[in-house]
């Protein structure tokens, strides 16, 4: 079964940092995309920033200069560093990865439970 786990939210004051995990666990035979996605109340879910493989990264224009992704391909965990952290980061975020299970099987999308980041004085 495979399972994405994320951890690392929390409450935080405007200036914080917080560094969230996500760990991905189960029988895979590739991981491809992993990022991460916030979902404010009464907002669409949003990228916020996903990194390839290979390590190319993208970011959404809002997190540029204070977030960082990056994963771990031996453990098969994707992080997102987030420092300076603004009352308008407030969200529920979501770990996402792009999931191969077979070498010429097709790819999935999974998703985390998510987790919430409060930024809040």
């Amino acid at each position: 079964q495979v399972q994405l786990v994320e951890s690392g939210g929390g409450l935080v004051q405007p200036g914080g940092s917080l560094r969230l995990s996500c760990v991905v666990s189960g029988s895979i035979f590739s991981i491809h995309v992993m990022g991460w996605y916030r979902q404010a109340p009464g907002k669409q879910r949003e990228l916020v920033a996903g990194i390839t493989s290979g390590g190319s990264i993208n970011y959404a224009d809002s997190v540029k200069g204070r977030f960082t992704i990056s994963r771990d391909n031996v453990k098969n965990t994707v992080y997102l560093q987030m420092n300076s952290l603004k009352p308008e980061d407030t969200a529920v975020y979501y770990c996402n990865a792009d999931l191969q299970f077979s070498r010429w099987g097709s790819v999935y999308a999974y998703w985390g439970q998510g987790t919430q980041v409060t930024v809040s004085s």
